[in-house]
């Protein structure tokens, strides 16, 4: 039985290719994400654990705000430490850190040097030690506030050279400084800029306070251990602030990165889901043909004393077989993909070395555990079939497919399985929590899709002959068999429509959600913001108080309202802490944001000591009127804020309606160093929007790093970035594209010598080659399009459930994308059109009379 296997397989090899391909791309997505995941992983980890110092002195964080995200407050540590953690017995030298993010460098012409999006850029002090990741290239080292070193990378990225002149505009204010060297990294170059200067000139640069530093690096004496080290300079501190080790060190630094290595590593693994996922209806029809065209080769087996067991045995070591190709060629595949990945983070800026890829045991376990496991489970079934025929049903041809047997059970199994995945749908609309209802939608989606999956053959015959209806007058009999070729056999036509429809429902669910998504953020644009102008970072990040003044100075501003983010932990009158972000605002704030308000209003949420928020969070956690609720800030201050106003906004375009707000002068007495994050700007009368816009520019010219946007503008900003969900999603979609024409491909081209004999007497009673390859065209993009109207109906369900979820978050207008829909359509003709292209070619050209004779 095993050399009848193996002879199998290898007489059906070409055959068999399609699937391996399908196999070949899921392993391929996994191996690849994974191996590429564990080399960043691993070159970051290195870079860390060498950068880091023995012990480092911190400012202590109450809840780990990361610096420059929210408020733009760089926490910092007294120089006057230094004299205190040197006496500390192990200590044998004590290094000065001054380390800034979100910075901006400017060139001569007025471009911004260092990168625009992703990784930030960096300025710190100079001062080398052991554990120092950057050497002098070229060049000397800065001596003054007038000079500073630049990373060689992004000199030759941007064409900076030595002598150079450039501006960093950082927090306390800008400045001009020339370049007087190169720094080059002696490992990984994180994709950052980075810039140096000498350690007092950062002092006063960068933090506007020479008395302090970020934190301080502790070299231990020869025979005294980090963790020993730690324990004494702890003593010595006080619990005031964060003493690491530089075990300590590097694991916090991986898991800032870990959220970047996470989404890449789910981003992959979701393609290797769809892979698999549409992968297993193309190899499920690929056997279950392959098996009902060698009835009689099972039948003589069965009659020559082959039991049930070694039958189905048989069709499962193929597919072990088949599952083994699939997965090394993927495992390969995966390889390549990884080198692919990482020559990519060198074209952004971060310098991996392909050469060290990091392949660890469980790579290729997980390749071939996903391979051999699709192959397998997807081989089952048609195996199960292939071990009921009895000998003299196969002798006698009988097809084992199962084209005659009713789909009685399919019909209940899937109607059960429909039903209640329609209740889940249905709780999910009803839901009053995001949460609930995100878990309903999670539930409906799956089980609607495999209700779908397993009563998709029942919808073969009914929609078939809507979709073919036109076929016989348009091509007269040719359109006529093509359609009955569809119609023959229910599940096949079925389970090669399956692999389209996965792809298109989702593609159909996303992009209802994301037109719902941009239409609802519109109309809450066009509703709530009343400022003429929003001056703010290009990515939203926090700005200096430099720019806020020379806004200051521009003729035309009738109203100048001021916006700052802090990170906060509230105490709730329910008893529950949470940690959150609240928005800070001068007076003014309801002439250029319209709140609307359940209770209170805008000059009683600003007014010291006071906060206002959502009504439908108050209710939820038993906030009212004059609710007091205990706010720590990121410094470890803490204040009492008394609830003075209940906004009825549904969604928080800025953070101003939805979450906490709060009078900026109430801020600043607790984060007196907080950046601007928003200015937003009203024209005084007499002044048109067009004339301050133009004014506003050009006094912002020197500020690359911020924006002045409109209405107009806003909107298009969501677009975009609701645009880069849907490109992903459209990404997913090819893949399932990619894989579906495989398998379409297959069904044709097995289904063309399945019916050999067939097209032999069509072609002897007169029926053209060119005849013989517009009906198996129209075969296929009968089955295409009977795919993508199953899937886009399956997705419009599953977009009216996900908008019913955002509905809770605010987003209630409803959209679809009826251009998206129509372009499907269209595709899937087109699809099935290509899919078409080799198995019509390979029936035309078959000989007339060998056909005939086929058996």
């Amino acid at each position: 039985m095993l050399r009848a296997s193996l002879r199998s397989f290898f007489a059906h090899k070409g055959r068999m290719l399609l699937s391996a391909l399908a196999v070949m791309l899921s392993v391929a997505f996994v191996a690849g994400s994974l191996v590429f995941s564990d080399t960043v992983g691993r070159t970051f980890d290195r870079l860390f654990k060498s950068a880091a110092a023995d012990v480092s002195v911190e400012p202590r964080e109450e809840f780990g705000e990361a610096q420059g995200v929210f408020s733009g407050r760089i926490p910092t540590v007294p120089l006057s430490l230094r004299e205190r953690v040197a006496a500390v017995d192990g200590v044998a030298r004590v290094h000065l850190d001054v380390d800034v993010q979100n910075i901006t460098l400017v060139d001569a012409g007025g471009g911004q040097v260092g990168p625009t999006t992703g990784p930030p850029t960096l300025a710190g002090n100079w001062e080398l030690t052991e554990h120092s990741v950057v050497e002098l290239h070229s060049g000397h080292e800065p001596h003054s506030a007038g000079q500073l070193l630049l990373d060689k990378d992004t000199a030759d990225r941007k064409g900076v050279r030595i002598g150079d002149r450039l501006t960093v505009i950082a927090a306390p204010g800008s400045f001009q400084a020339e370049v007087v060297g190169l720094a080059a990294f002696t490992s990984t170059n994180p994709g950052a800029a980075v810039v140096f200067l000498d350690t007092p000139a950062a002092q006063k640069l960068l933090l506007g306070r020479p008395d302090a530093v970020t934190s301080l690096s502790l070299q231990a004496a020869p025979g005294v251990s980090d963790a020993e080290l730690k324990g004494r300079v702890a003593r010595a501190l006080g619990p005031q602030y964060a003493v690491k080790t530089a075990a300590e060190q590097a694991k916090s630094a991986t898991e800032e990165l870990g959220g970047f290595l996470r989404v890449i590593k789910y981003v992959m693994l979701g393609f290797a889901g769809v892979a698999v996922l549409v992968g297993i209806f193309l190899i499920v029809n690929t056997f279950s043909m392959l098996i009902a065209q060698r009835t009689r080769e099972l039948g003589l087996l069965r009659a020559l004393g082959a039991d049930r067991r070694q039958v189905r045995r048989s069709v499962l070591t193929e597919a072990v077989l088949l599952g083994l190709v699939g997965s090394t060629l993927g495992l390969v595949a995966g390889l390549g993909l990884a080198a692919g990945l990482i020559e990519l983070m060198g074209v952004l800026g971060m310098n991996l070395d392909a050469a060290e890829m990091v392949v660890v045991w469980t790579t290729p376990l997980a390749a071939y555990l996903v391979g051999l496991g699709v192959t397998f489970v997807a081989a089952y079934l048609p195996a199960r079939r292939a071990a009921r025929v009895s000998p003299m049903a196969a002798l006698s041809d009988i097809e084992v497919a199962g084209v005659g047997r009713p789909l009685r059970i399919r019909a209940v199994v899937g109607g059960v399985v429909g039903a209640v995945g329609i209740a889940a749908l249905a709780l999910c609309a009803a839901a009053t929590r995001t949460a609930t209802a995100a878990v309903w939608l999670g539930t409906g989606v799956v089980l609607t899709l495999l209700a779908m999956v397993v009563a998709g053959p029942l919808l073969v015959r009914p929609v078939i002959r809507v979709l073919g209806a036109a076929f016989p007058r348009m091509f007269g009999p040719v359109g006529s068999m093509s359609r009955r070729n569809a119609l023959r056999n229910p599940r096949r036509t079925g389970a090669t429509a399956s692999a389209l429809m996965v792809g298109l429902a989702l593609v159909g669910g996303l992009s209802i959600a994301g037109a719902s998504m941009t239409r609802s953020v519109d109309q809450e644009i066009d509703r709530s913001l009343g400022a003429d102008f929003v001056v703010g970072g290009a990515d939203f990040g926090p700005f200096p108080r430099e720019v806020t003044e020379r806004v200051r100075t521009v003729d035309g501003i009738g109203l100048l309202v001021r916006q700052r983010y802090a990170t906060v932990r509230l105490t709730l009158p329910d008893g529950q802490s949470v940690r959150t972000a609240v928005g800070a605002y001068d007076p003014g704030l309801d002439k250029v944001f319209r709140l609307r308000y359940a209770a209170g209003d805008t000059p009683a949420a600003l007014a010291d000591g006071r906060v206002g928020l959502q009504k439908g969070y108050a209710d939820e956690h038993r906030i009212r009127i004059g609710s007091v609720l205990e706010a720590r800030f990121a410094d470890g201050s803490r204040a009492r804020l008394t609830v003075a106003a209940l906004n009825t906004q549904t969604s928080d375009g800025f953070n101003a309606g939805g979450g906490f707000y709060l009078g900026l002068g109430t801020l600043e007495k607790h984060l007196p160093d907080g950046q601007e994050s928003g200015l937003l700007i009203n024209a005084a009368d007499g002044t048109s929007p067009q004339e301050l816009r133009s004014s506003l520019e050009r006094a912002l010219k020197d500020y690359p790093q911020v924006k002045v946007r409109d209405q107009a503008d806003f909107k298009e900003l969501i677009r975009q970035q609701i645009s880069v969900l849907l490109y992903l999603v459209y990404a997913l979609l090819g893949l399932a594209i990619v894989i579906a024409v495989l398998g379409v491909v297959n069904t044709l081209a097995l289904s063309v010598v399945e019916r050999t004999r067939e097209i032999g007497l069509l072609r002897a009673i007169g029926l053209s080659r060119r005849q013989l390859r517009r009906m198996i065209r129209l075969e296929s993009v009968m089955i295409a399009v009977f795919g993508a109207v199953l899937g886009l109906g399956l997705g419009v369900v599953w977009g009216v459930s996900m908008q019913q979820v955002l509905a809770l978050e605010g987003l209630k207008a409803f959209a679809v994308p009826w251009g998206t829909m129509i372009a499907v359509v269209v595709g899937s003709v087109l699809v099935g059109l290509a899919a078409a292209l080799l198995p019509a070619l390979r029936a035309s050209r078959l000989d007339v009379l060998e056909a005939i004779a086929h058996e």
